[in-house]
């Protein structure tokens, strides 16, 4: 698997870039959201997600690590290919997309070309949980100065408890009026999920 390619860029289009890396000139399908974050500079960097079809192996690139997360998300949905998720992706933002889905928002997805009221709902109910467990985690690491809560909500979050229950043990356990340190809530909340 290639995860990500770092040279020069030789062409730069809406749809692809071409990176010449060692000497190889490697040609990457964009978003149009990747396109409007690649600068103009010589030097490129992409992350990267290789798909191996019988007849081609097509390398997808993406500006941030979050939108490739997002790709493989949607293509994990039935019904949904590369090309129908670069095209999510191009038409919406990430957080467009993540909002969408987590507000079940039908009519944000149709909007995509290609989408439509089926696929949009499938998409909505496949990645609602995983959108929250992604969405969540990168908003509980923002925050610099967390509370024992936070902390012990993230540590739950990154060991793959959804974003809800996890708040619920924890405020269970934190009802208590005992004093504990933040791996006791852990502990105790885990006894509770």
């Amino acid at each position: 698997m290639i995860a990500q390619i770092k040279g020069r860029l030789v062409e730069k289009t809406p749809t692809y870039v071409v990176i010449d890396c060692g000497g190889v000139g490697y040609e990457i399908h964009i978003s149009l959201n990747t396109f409007s974050k690649l600068g103009d500079d010589e030097l490129g960097f992409l992350y990267t997600h290789l798909i191996v079809r019988e007849d081609a192996h097509l390398l997808y690139g993406f500006a941030e690590k979050s939108e490739r997360e997002l790709f493989r998300l949607l293509i994990s949905v039935s019904g949904v290919g590369a090309s129908t998720a670069m095209m999510i992706l191009s038409s919406l933002s990430p957080e467009e997309v993540q909002h969408a889905i987590l507000s079940a928002d039908v009519n944000t997805l149709k909007s995509v070309k290609g989408i439509g009221a089926k696929s949009a709902e499938r998409i909505i109910i496949d990645l609602r949980d995983k959108i929250g467990k992604v969405d969540s985690k990168q908003s509980i690491s923002m925050v610099s100065d967390n509370t024992m809560k936070e902390e012990a909500l993230s540590a739950l979050i990154m060991l793959g408890f959804a974003k809800k229950p996890a708040e619920n043990a924890l405020t269970k356990v934190m009802s208590s009026g005992d004093d504990l340190t933040v791996e006791e809530l852990i502990k105790r909340a885990l006894k509770n999920l």
